[in-house]
């Protein structure tokens, strides 16, 4: 059997970790934060103690939402632990994935924060299809005018003129040269 380790988490430097600590007294290490934050990098001790967890070993918090900040954020959480073959118990929700039931409670989450991923990403997709039809252009701003980029064509084909000579005229790179030239090459031509 691996270590327990626990993790506590409050929101705001005036809450105390006292009553979470008191809950995981009986873990073998805990791992402890006073941080608001949206996603696991912006929590240092959460990333340390998933870092820490080995095979067999059982991570302990509280509470789920001292744990995640969305369901996508416990879903990949719940990825990781089982990467690493790591157990999960949620006190106060009575989750335990060293129980069959846990475990099943443990996929049932896993499911529910795939499917909610997709619909983002269906969502996502679908504002910037409309974005694009209602003439929304994504990516930066082109850094050249369409009369800088006829230029650029001509010196281009000027000989003697180096491609490295070229973007530096342009304030550019020369990977750029050479991609604005093949993009728009026809163009010179007609």
């Amino acid at each position: 059997m691996g270590m327990r380790v626990g993790y506590a988490r409050v929101s705001t430097v005036g809450q105390k970790l006292d009553v979470q600590l008191d809950h995981l007294a009986d873990c073998d290490r805990i791992y402890r934060e006073k941080v608001s934050a949206s996603s696991t990098k912006n929590r240092p001790e959460l990333k340390n103690a998933l870092d820490f967890v080995r095979e067999e070993d059982v991570f302990v918090v509280t509470k789920l939402d001292r744990l995640a900040r969305s369901v996508v954020d416990l879903s990949n959480i719940i990825q990781l632990l089982e990467e690493k073959n790591v157990d999960l118990i949620v006190l106060d929700q009575g989750i335990d994935t060293t129980t069959i039931y846990g475990k099943l409670q443990f996929n049932i989450l896993a499911s529910i924060g795939e499917f909610e991923r997709g619909l983002i990403t269906e969502r996502s997709l679908e504002g910037r299809q409309k974005a694009k039809e209602r003439g929304v252009v994504f990516g930066a701003k082109p850094k050249l005018s369409s009369a800088e980029i006829q230029s650029l064509l001509r010196d281009y084909e000027t000989p003697g003129l180096s491609k490295r000579e070229i973007a530096e005229l342009y304030g550019i790179s020369k990977s750029s040269v050479y991609r604005l030239y093949y993009e728009n090459r026809q163009a010179l031509s007609a």
